[in-house]
């Protein structure tokens, strides 16, 4: 009952471009330039397509110019926090970050924090998804469900993320809510999605938790099988229930955000709020939400910050009522 508390409480929201103003924020006619994207994971994941696509939509929409993305990995995003934190004062770098840093910081026992740095915006929210490869011989959650439970340590399920990560946390409250210890499950972890799909096309591991928006293209090729949705509801052109459709009493939510160093000053920290709201609004972004089957959970500067500080609350009681922190 404690766990089912604290996860309705935790997953009702559960992951670009920041810029520095030309000359400040003065006006709506200037546009920023030359700010840096850190996607704190590897290339192909969630971070950073919303990364790439943040900054494509910026320049699309004329907020911004010369947008930079790159990747510093490791640690489950936390060495690109204590970069992050350690730039006090850069107004021209932001992370791409969300959920899996948020566990990240519990499980890697980082110095850093998330609550060290600048909010700037909550951009998506995105179920995960449980998904095999074309040539798995599991063809619904079912059955999968029925090995799991018959031999936890045999299944092993890989995620884009590392242990307090929202690929990690999907798993182990599906375990938990069918009655596997979590302690028994054989997570294998991967630094973000695009490492994650070869294993899981390879059928190196028996299943995957990801994000949706990360393997449409593959779905959609046929590559790829989804078997349940974590999120309240069906995903559009996807053939899968959800787990409570499956009789699995679990429902999850991830999201995804972006944060800037601390120390910024105040014309620096508007203009960033200011460029990600007009990127929400314009009609470039709400088709790249469509189009990646992301959800709008738009949130900016002080409530962003709110929302972050809850998040972390609430993770770390849910990691250590799991028995994984």
């Amino acid at each position: 009952m404690k766990t089912r508390k604290l996860l309705t409480a935790f997953v009702g929201v559960f992951a670009a471009v920041a810029l520095t103003a030309c000359n400040g924020a003065s006006g709506s006619a200037d546009k920023l330039s030359g700010v840096r994207i850190m996607v704190p994971n590897s290339p192909g994941g969630g971070y950073d397509i919303t990364a790439r696509t943040s900054a494509k939509v910026m320049e699309d929409a004329g907020v911004a110019r010369s947008v930079e993305v790159f990747n510093l990995p490791g640690a489950g995003g936390t060495v690109g926090l204590g970069r992050l934190v350690g730039e006090k004062g850069n107004g021209k770098l932001v992370m791409q970050m969300g959920l899996g840093v948020v566990g990240s910081v519990y499980t890697n026992k980082s110095p850093s924090k998330l609550t060290d740095t600048t909010p700037i915006a909550r951009l998506i929210d995105e179920p995960d998804i449980i998904v095999v490869s074309k040539n798995s011989k599991y063809t619904s959650i079912d059955q999968l469900v029925a090995d799991w439970k018959a031999n936890p340590g045999a299944v092993p399920v890989g995620g884009g993320s590392s242990p307090g990560g929202p690929d990690h946390l999907a798993p182990m409250l599906v375990a938990k809510a069918i009655g596997i210890e979590p302690k028994a499950v054989n997570y294998v972890p991967f630094d973000g999605g695009g490492e994650l799909l070869a294993s899981v096309l390879g059928n190196k591991i028996a299943f995957g938790v990801s994000g949706v928006g990360e393997y449409l293209d593959q779905i959609q090729a046929g590559e790829l099988r989804v078997l349940a949705v974590t999120g309240p509801k069906r995903i559009d052109g996807v053939t899968a229930p959800t787990l409570k459709e499956a009789g699995i009493n679990v429902e999850f939510t991830n999201w995804r955000g972006v944060v800037a160093p601390p120390g910024i000053s105040d014309e620096q920290r508007k203009a960033l709020i200011d460029a990600y709201t007009k990127m929400h609004e314009s009609a470039e972004w709400k088709e790249a939400v469509r189009t990646n089957g992301w959800g709008e959970a738009f949130l900016s500067g002080a409530e962003f910050g709110t929302f972050i500080q809850q998040q972390t609350d609430q993770c770390g009681a849910v990691l250590k009522d799991l028995g994984l922190a």
